[in-house]
């Protein structure tokens, strides 16, 4: 009972922390950082914010949508793209050894630039102050305006591979669902 309680205190110290953080200075992510090796290109978070926004796509972001056969119409209305889902819940489920799997599996693709080994925080991070400050709304530029760095990397290779292994949504969400829980279970199946 006494670790439940540490560990209220703490969900209760960090949500008030990112709470805090987000004020006018915090930190949001300003750009999006394609890697792969040495290959670094960046593309501003403000022209996706843009392109949401106007349909309008400028600088690389047009060059990428042009080379990828993408109409800026399509990727703005993804872009435009919200899900609703209460804040507490999902800051609930994603303090979960479930929610810690999943977002293990999403920060070996997104993760700060200068500091990979943050990528579950900042995630877990994105995705509730994203929720909180849409009212329980997240689109993916709510995401990243919520993103506690400046620089979010998108790791191509594992991307990649993900799309590879995810030749349909049913694959797509049984990659995030499922294999987590396989990792759960064999722990589990161990401490039995």
């Amino acid at each position: 009972m006494t670790s439940l309680r540490c560990r209220q205190r703490l969900l209760a110290c960090l949500l008030g922390l990112g709470l805090t953080l987000t004020g006018p200075a915090a930190q949001a992510a300003e750009n999006l950082v394609f890697v792969s090796g040495a290959f670094r290109r960046s593309i501003p978070v403000r022209d996706l914010a843009l392109l949401a926004e106007t349909g309008e796509a400028r600088g690389l972001l047009s060059d990428v949508l042009r080379f990828s056969n993408q109409s800026p119409e399509d990727v703005s209305a993804l872009l435009n793209q919200s899900l609703s889902l209460p804040v507490t819940l999902v800051s609930r489920l994603l303090n979960t050894r479930i929610g810690e799997a999943l977002l293990e599996r999403m920060a070996q693709i997104f993760h700060p630039l200068k500091a990979p080994g943050a990528g579950v925080p900042a995630l877990r991070s994105a995705i509730v102050m994203g929720l909180a400050n849409g009212n329980g709304e997240l689109s993916a530029v709510s995401f990243l305006k919520a993103y506690p760095t400046q620089e979010l990397e998108v790791n191509i290779p594992n991307l990649l591979a993900l799309v590879q292994r995810a030749s349909s949504v049913t694959e797509l969400v049984r990659f995030f669902s499922e294999s987590p829980l396989d990792g759960l279970r064999g722990t589990t199946g161990a401490e039995n």
